[in-house]
């Protein structure tokens, strides 16, 4: 993209994000016309919005399961960041007037030991097994800041990080070898009542099919994802959006909890 159509991509969605105003869409001037330039822009807008909401601390995949692709209509995995600040460990509370709209999801997060860089590319399950310090539950936070996001495209979410507004991060469990991370119960519960299901399988068939997707993708544009940060695999459960006073707590078998309650 030109730097003028970058600029005002950028600002659009920084506005949004800052000052909470709903996005309707791009121009046609600076609309993503790839999935590239879409990660251009988000590439940007992390720059951007780092001085004020910290560096990026971790990945988020999204659309990495059936029931996360039927309810978006996308059909295929696309990736974000997430900011510094926006991470929170468990049990954490939030006021709800923070965001949108907001939403959670359930997920199985990993955190890194060791670079994946783009050097040791191309990775698969076994080779991105081997740098991850951890697992644990953790609550994916969502915001839709959209007029109508049915409307946009994937290039388009894809520039917005994918709804992404945060997380709430578990106790990671170091010998996560012991699990099979494929047959990983969850459960998402709003209010002590199930809001959904699901296991680690429904991540593209395995949570470290969809680390070893990311790391190549982050490879195939020279970048590396660095020891220390956390990747969220995608979620497990369809979004649930959230009303002032909500608790959640996401449960997952031999990985723990995550827990969230949004302020009035």
């Amino acid at each position: 993209m030109d730097r003028r159509a970058l600029d005002e991509a950028v600002g659009l969605l920084a506005r949004t994000r800052l000052e909470r105003v709903p996005f309707a869409g791009f121009p046609p001037r600076c609309a993503p016309a790839r999935e590239a330039e879409g990660y251009e822009i988000q590439a940007a807008l992390h720059r951007r919005l780092s001085g004020r909401l910290g560096p990026i601390a971790g990945y988020k995949i999204g659309c990495t399961t059936k029931v996360m692709q039927d309810y978006l209509g996308i059909d295929h995995p696309c990736s974000g960041g997430v900011f510094g600040r926006t991470v929170h460990r468990s049990p954490v509370s939030l006021p709800y007037d923070g965001w949108c709209r907001v939403g959670v999801e359930c997920e199985i997060a990993v955190t890194l030991g060791r670079d994946l860089d783009p050097e040791r590319a191309p990775y698969d399950r076994q080779r991105v097994a081997a740098a991850v310090d951890g697992c644990m539950a953790a609550i994916e936070i969502v915001d839709d800041r959209y007029v109508d996001y049915a409307s946009l495209d994937a290039e388009t979410l894809i520039a917005d990080d994918f709804f992404g507004a945060g997380c709430v991060l578990g106790e990671p469990v170091r010998d996560w070898q012991t699990l099979d991370l494929a047959a990983v119960v969850g459960a998402m519960e709003v209010n002590e009542r199930e809001a959904g299901r699901g296991t680690g399988a429904a991540v593209l068939g395995h949570p470290l099919d969809a680390l070893a997707l990311l790391a190549n993708e982050a490879a195939g544009r020279g970048a590396t994802l660095v020891a220390g940060t956390f990747v969220l695999t995608g979620s497990i459960v369809q979004t649930h959006w959230l009303q002032p006073g909500d608790r959640v707590v996401c449960r997952l078998d031999g990985l723990g909890e995550a827990a969230l309650t949004v302020e009035p």
